[in-house]
This record gives C-alpha cells, structure tokens and sequence, in this order.
C-alpha cells in the first residue's frame, strides 16, 4: 500500500531531485578508472535478433497493466535493426483503457545472479514526463529490515532529465532502495551524471560491477561512483528495463520528469533504444 497520494509523492520526489542536480551532479567524463569486461566470464547475453523480445529471456516485469501514470502492455516492447525498442506514447484505444502505454521487462525466475558486472548499451527516451532505467532487484527488496543484504533496488541509470532542454539534459542517475516503498524505506542517490554527448542521440553504455564488498558504478566504462550502502545484497538479482510515466493509479502528475500531459497525445512518441544488455561473472 502507497502511504502518500501519487501527486505529493512525485512532487516530493522532484524537489529532491532538484537540489540534487545544484548539489550532487558531477561530470561522467572526468573518472579515471575504467573496466574490461572481456576479463570476465560471461553469463548472459542478449544483442536483440528477431522481431521481439526472446521469451527465454524477458518476461513482463511484476505484471502487464496500470503502472504509476500510465499502463504497461507488452506491445510497447518490439525488436527492429538488432535493437530492443520500447516505446511511450499515448493509446485512446489501449487494451487496459485510453491512457499512456510503455512497458517494463525484466529476466526473473529466467537469470538472476548475485554478483558480476551487468552492463546495458542504450539510447534514452525524450520527452518529458517520462523516464527509461536499466536497473536490478528482487522479492526482498519488500523486506523491513534495517540492511540490504536480502536485497535492493539498484538504479544503474534512470533518465528523468530530457525536461531541462539543451545539454543541461545530458544527465542520468543512479540509486539504491532498500526496505520497501513506504515509511519505512531507505534511499540513497548514488549521484547525478552530466554526459559528454546527447544520450538522446547517442548510444552510451551503464554498467555496474557489484561485489560482496561494494557496488562500483560506470558510465561507458568509466568508473563514476562506488559505495556499500545499506550492506551489499548478498541474494542473486534479475535484470530490467523499462520506461515510467510520472503519476500514480494510472493518472499522469508532475514528477521529477515533468508531466507526460504537456505532450501532444496525437504526435507523440518516445523510444528507448537498447543495443545489448550483457552480464558477467567476475573472477
């Protein structure tokens, strides 16, 4: 159960984000240790041949239906030109009634592991109102405890910014939740990441090299954060990716991504791109 209504929730969530962009932003570009995955074994792999998601691979993340401030339905997700492509636009005739579509897909109960270097290649979303993350977790992240060692949340990139215009959107972040979504919760942003090119334009790569002492975080392979908050989870985790609507009960609000609303429901269309999502284990 949500404790606080959508509309202040996300506003919260925006506010916070704001003074975290003055205070925590820092530039992706300027992190001088760097990672190799060829030095790794490889675990899984998936460069999105075919026509649509290999069901060996990816499932419907929680459900296919009202998420946030929109629905998620699996025929937002394609694969075309070896790219995963899920997209967000707005759907009058849409199977769970007119609202915003996008989609969320993830690899439970099909790969889950505890440990590695998980990386994915993509190309973010624009629009406002909207973001796309590439992130892991598990059924415990629900546990009240006051660690994480049964599981979290981990935000290798979420893109909430394409709202700013200009290069002041070039930006991605990461996060780490733990403890459920409610009162009892615990959060930690692990920073705010100004790239070096329009990552609306350009593939850039997100990865994250979890091990039993720390989480290191990188953007193209550059090392960009590291921290062990809440305790490393020590229980295997799936993959995901997705994109979110801003908003709560399948209504769109502002969030920290702006508002969805602002768009034309006519026109537009926004696409996450993915070119691979890869794992490893390390040695």
């Amino acid at each position: 159960m949500n404790v606080f209504p959508a509309w202040f929730l996300n506003g919260l969530i925006a506010f916070v984000n704001a003074i975290l962009r003055v205070f925590h932003s820092k530039s992706a570009e300027k992190g001088s240790r760097t990672i190799d995955p060829d030095a790794f074994e490889l675990t899984f792999s998936d460069d999105f041949d075919g026509d649509a998601p290999d069901p060996a691979k990816w499932g419907a993340h929680e459900r296919f239906g009202m998420r946030k401030g929109g629905y998620w339905s699996a025929a937002q997700a394609r694969v075309e030109n070896g790219e995963l492509v899920i997209r967000t636009q707005y759907r009058p005739d849409g199977e769970f009634g007119p609202g915003w579509y996008t989609c969320g897909l993830s690899t439970q109960h099909k790969f889950e592991q505890a440990y590695g270097y998980f990386e994915c290649r993509c190309v973010l979303p624009k629009g406002r109102g909207l973001w796309s993350a590439f992130w892991m977790t598990n059924d415990s992240v629900h546990d009240t405890s006051k660690n994480a060692l049964l599981g979290a949340e981990l935000d290798i990139m979420e893109s909430p910014f394409w709202r700013l215009g200009g290069k002041k959107s070039w930006r991605v972040t990461q996060n780490i939740h733990f403890s459920g979504y409610d009162l009892k919760t615990r959060y930690k942003n692990i920073g705010v990441f100004r790239l070096g090119n329009d990552p609306y334009e350009n593939f850039n790569t997100y990865g994250l090299k979890w091990t039993p002492e720390e989480y290191v975080f990188y953007i193209n392979r550059r090392e960009v954060a590291r921290t062990a908050y809440g305790g490393v989870s020590t229980k295997p985790e799936y993959l995901i990716l997705s994109c979110e609507v801003d908003g709560g009960s399948g209504k769109p609000t502002f969030g920290w991504s702006g508002n969805i609303e602002k768009n034309d429901k006519s026109s537009f269309a926004a696409d996450f791109r993915v070119d691979y999502v890869r794992a490893y284990k390390l040695p």
